[in-house]
């Protein structure tokens, strides 16, 4: 576990003086935590001093880590689904919603799976889409509200795409960036999204394509593993030439569950953590995604995306209809999308926006329906918690080190904005952060507070079921690992010891590891 060390490290950027902020009020907490100690929870402003006491006892780690933990199965706590398990297991809503919210859960569903159409169209209150655009739904990208993955041979992708963006080149770019008023600079012509779909009588940006190569890794009992490494190849460009020094980092659409829970971890808990210096010396350090609030202007913890770039569920949601689809909300007033001032035939176009309906495409009610379903998606109880080969796994998963950065539990804030998110023991296996993951996995493209080598901790809870879901496996920000193995094998940077902890270990070990990833 790492301490927080904010105020000796302080300094007088705007991203440090927003760290001290919002870890003001800690101690150097979780330090030296062991099975007897409890952690320094003085910054849960959110608890009195009797449910401090009883959360550090339950955060506390196990005496032996293979054991099973009390209320363990419950992965979202109340929340949890226990439904029959299927290839619908992600979209079922959190267990302890009210019939009211029940109600909402379901007409955010609706419009989670509406198919947009492009305007002016019969159907007034579904237009808008485009004029660029990566899909027609949020259920496009999200199927089944599991993971994408790239595409199969002879499939256009979809649920995957790339991020676009060019270097600073002036001043006034670089303290544009400093200052955290653009999280990227977008590319000239093409902007922040490569859209390969268009609507009719606009060209797409063009086609993307992506090609494997196998790479042989041989673990230390002589078996070999082949990674796949890929490669990103736009052509058929439908707006000219990119800038040269164009920047691109491919993604996948993440799962869709427990977002709710992990907005509302105290964001304490979080900051708590990271060790930006790493200055214990673990090889571990964990930095926090900061970023200006697009409402207030003020510095937020980002929590959600690959890089921690969003703050909230719904501004992650908000970022995604106008990106993907092309949808403007009233967080996201782009009713032409990621369209830029080059592509005027883009501009030209009619839009979704209609006065009597909503200042925007997707105004409230149906922006906060969406940010409703996507904050609700249950996660699914454990599965075999006391099998003795997943609590193998489980104590070398802790004695590798994977749960420096995928740590286990955590109980949420009592003043979490949603009363069903309030005070739940939770075990999303994420501390949220940003790791630097080495160079295999690099994208060699910054965003915000994030380099071009970090990517947050990606919770791990509903991860068994990613081929039961999806009807594949496919991890990593762009879905190259094909097997957990082989995801755990692409691991570099700070994740490098405990990669080569897992590498050398015999195959029945492996095999509990890798048991117990898929309990979870």
């Amino acid at each position: 576990m790492k301490n927080s060390r904010f105020t000796a490290r302080a300094g007088g950027s705007p991203v440090a003086s927003c760290l001290v902020t919002l870890a003001w009020g800690l101690s150097v907490a979780l330090a030296g935590i062991g099975p007897a100690q409890a952690m320094d929870l003085s910054h849960r402003d959110d608890l009195t001093p009797a449910d401090r006491e009883k959360v550090a006892g339950v955060l506390s780690h196990p005496d032996d880590p293979g054991t099973v933990e009390a209320f363990e199965i419950m992965a979202g706590g109340a929340a949890t689904s226990r439904k029959k398990l299927n290839t619908t297991a992600f979209s079922f809503p959190s267990a302890n919603l009210s019939f009211e919210e029940q109600r909402d859960f379901l007409l955010g569903n609706g419009l989670f799976e509406k198919f947009w159409v492009s305007s002016p169209a019969s159907t007034q209150a579904s237009d808008g889409l485009g004029p660029l655009f990566n899909a027609r739904s949020c259920q496009g990208c999200h199927l089944r509200d599991g993971r994408g993955h790239p595409p199969r041979a002879g499939e256009e992708p979809v649920a995957l795409f790339l991020r676009l963006s060019v270097p600073p080149e002036t001043e006034a770019e670089r303290t544009m960036l400093d200052e955290g008023r653009a999280l990227v600079l977008p590319e000239p012509t093409y902007g922040t999204q490569f859209q390969t779909f268009a609507v009719q009588g606009l060209p797409a940006e063009g086609r993307l394509r992506v090609s494997y190569a196998e790479k042989p890794v041989t673990l230390a009992d002589g078996t070999e593993v082949s990674l796949r490494v890929p490669t990103y190849e736009m052509t058929d460009l439908g707006y000219g030439p990119m800038r040269p020094d164009v920047m691109v980092s491919p993604r996948v659409a993440p799962q869709m569950i427990g977002l709710g829970l992990l907005e509302a971890i105290h964001p304490g808990d979080i900051l708590a953590r990271a060790d930006p210096e790493d200055a214990d010396g673990d090889g571990i350090s964990g930095r926090a995604s900061l970023r200006r609030d697009a409402q207030t202007g003020e510095w937020v913890l980002g929590r959600f995306g690959w890089k921690a770039s969003e703050p909230t569920v719904r501004s992650q949601s908000a970022g995604a209809f106008a990106g993907d689809i092309g949808i403007s909300s009233p967080d996201v007033p782009k009713p032409f999308g990621d369209c830029m001032p080059a592509q005027t035939a883009c501009f030209d176009l009619p839009t979704g926006e209609q006065a009597h309906l909503g200042e925007s495409e997707a105004p409230d009610p149906v922006m906060a329906l969406v940010d409703f379903y996507s904050r609700n998606l249950a996660v699914p109880a454990r599965r075999d918690v006391d099998a003795p080969e997943v609590l193998t796994g489980k104590a070398l998963f802790s004695d590798l080190g994977c749960a420096s950065c995928h740590t286990p539990k955590y109980v949420t804030s009592r003043k979490a904005a949603q009363p069903g998110h309030r005070f739940q023991l939770i075990w999303p296996y994420t501390d949220l952060l940003l790791h630097d993951m080495g160079e295999g996995l690099a994208d060699h493209r910054p965003a915000g507070s994030a380099s071009g080598r970090e990517w947050r901790t990606p919770p791990l809870w509903g991860i068994g079921l990613t081929e039961l879901v999806s009807g594949q496996e496919s991890y990593l920000h762009d879905g190259r690992a094909r097997t957990l193995e082989e995801a755990i094998l692409w691991h570099g940077g700070e994740g490098q010891a405990a990669r080569d902890g897992y590498a050398a270990l015999e195959k029945a070990d492996r095999d509990a590891l890798i048991r117990f990833l898929k309990s979870l």
